[in-house]
């Protein structure tokens, strides 16, 4: 027995890369600089920022900057899961981007004030992302 193979008559289009060079080069940038979410590290974060002592005045910026970069991690899984269907994860979400953007206050009682609202805001987001499920207990 004798097996014929069969020839296919339809053209078979090219294949064309889904990304063009450039937005290759941003991927793999963005893919780089990633860096997981930590829970300890924003736990350890709130502390400082919370603690009945307030942080030395030359690391409040430093831990300032810490805390805004833990809300945009914890707005960035807020949007990408369910949470935003929950009404206290999204008025949370909203105060994390309200107070992204407020500029840094000058005035040392100020910075702390806004330093304690970040820590403040940063536990309660990640303390309700985890009642979701949206995220795993930090120990």
């Amino acid at each position: 027995m004798t097996a014929t193979a069969q020839r296919w008559t339809r053209p078979v289009p090219a294949w064309t890369p889904p990304l063009d060079s450039g937005a290759l080069h941003d991927l793999l940038e963005r893919v780089r600089n990633w860096q997981p979410f930590d829970g300890c590290a924003l736990l350890d974060d709130v502390a400082a920022a919370m603690d009945d002592v307030p942080p030395p005045e030359e690391g409040t910026a430093q831990l300032a900057q810490r805390l805004r970069g833990h809300l945009a991690r914890l707005v960035t899984i807020a949007a990408a899961s369910e949470a935003g269907q929950d009404t206290t994860a999204a008025q949370l979400a909203l105060q994390a981007r309200t107070l992204q953007t407020e500029p840094w206050p000058r005035e040392r009682r100020a910075a702390t004030a806004h330093l304690r609202r970040l820590g403040w805001t940063a536990n309660e987001l990640h303390v309700r992302l985890t009642a979701l499920c949206c995220l795993q207990e930090a120990a």
